[in-house]
């Protein structure tokens, strides 16, 4: 039995480039959420019940991302986010519903992101197919998976993009579950190789800490990344929301995975049988507005683009060097005001 080494943001770093670029809003971040579509931003929110909203779908087609909604409520709430947002908007979907899909996409939803915990399947094959059969110029994006071979067969049966991540999510326990799972910059990279060959973009979704994480996660080659728990504490996302003495703001948001036992019990009326949780529920201090934490993620892009010598998203992934560090790179890397001079 043989190993390969497979890396999380933690183990890697990037290696400054000679930098031409004379100023840290020089830059541009603009990239593709699809192999057709545009977009001003490298970032857009989890479509998870306690992230995106209607007031967050505003800040972020402001700053020039795209929503994409989340698909556990009912049909009429739907229909009026996409009648809301037309020709702006993405749904989402599982594997199960296609008429209802169907009627949204009719409505004009602009795509649809088909959400399955492990999108390398048979099922989601023939979803994709079957959906392309009858709405051809609607756009899909398909996941999640983590290995080149399920991103290269989701491209195969028509994907438009694919979201790469299996279980690196804040509040996803796929991984001490089941064992199964590829460390995300891994996966990023392994279905990036492919994916410039077939120049369908790839979505980082999962593992997205702070701006260093965005700009490890793109030098990698995503196109765009996914961003759930970060969007889920601000003011605009859809989290419960309490009163919080601890928290700077006074307030608290509720995050939780889509297969968490909490999350279940709300849509489905429980754990389906035979079946595990494989995520949690947490409340966190809300941090802020969207507003500023996009301009915090975008501020520290655009740095990162400057110190990987790089206009573009494109061209810091042609120069992006990586090197393995240890775990005291990290340690060595955050302020330290408690340890004097060391």
């Amino acid at each position: 039995m043989s190993f390969r080494k497979a890396y999380t943001f933690d183990d890697i770093a990037l290696v400054p480039q000679f930098n031409n670029v004379p100023s840290r809003t020089e830059p541009l971040l603009e990239t593709w959420l699809t192999k057709n579509r545009k977009m001003q931003i490298p970032i857009i929110c989890s479509n998870m019940d306690t992230a995106i909203s209607e007031d967050l779908a505003d800040i972020l087609l402001a700053e020039g991302s795209i929503p994409i909604f989340h698909r556990f409520t009912s049909m009429e709430v739907q229909e009026h986010w996409v009648k809301k947002y037309k020709d702006k908007t993405f749904i989402s979907c599982g594997i199960l519903k296609i008429d209802e899909t169907r009627k949204l996409l009719d409505l004009g939803a602009i795509g649809t992101c088909i959400d399955v915990a492990h999108g390398h399947s048979d099922r989601m094959f023939h979803f994709i197919q079957e959906l392309k059969r009858t709405h051809p110029d609607k756009e899909i994006i398909a996941g999640n998976v983590c290995t080149a071979m399920a991103y290269h067969d989701l491209v195969n049966a028509g994907a438009d993009a694919v979201k790469v991540g299996v279980g690196p999510g804040a509040a996803c326990t796929t991984r001490m579950v089941t064992g199964f799972g590829v460390p995300q910059l891994t996966a990023i990279y392994d279905c990036a190789k492919i994916a410039e060959k077939l120049r369908v973009p790839l979505i980082a979704d999962g593992g997205i800490r702070n701006s260093r994480d965005v700009v490890l996660a793109l030098a990698a080659g995503a196109s765009t990344v996914m961003v759930g728990k970060l969007f889920a504490m601000t003011k605009e996302s859809a989290a419960v929301k309490r009163k919080s003495e601890t928290s700077p703001t006074g307030m608290e948001a509720k995050f939780r995975g889509q297969a968490s036992e909490d999350f279940q019990n709300d849509f489905y009326g429980g754990l389906k049988d035979k079946t595990v949780a494989e995520g949690i529920d947490f409340w966190g201090p809300v941090t802020g507005s969207a507003q500023e934490l996009l301009n915090q993620l975008l501020g520290g892009l655009r740095s990162g683009l400057t110190y990987g010598g790089a206009r573009s998203i494109k061209e810091l992934q042609r120069k992006a060097e990586f090197v393995e560090v240890t775990a005291s790179y990290m340690h060595e890397s955050r302020p330290r005001p408690e340890s004097g001079r060391g």
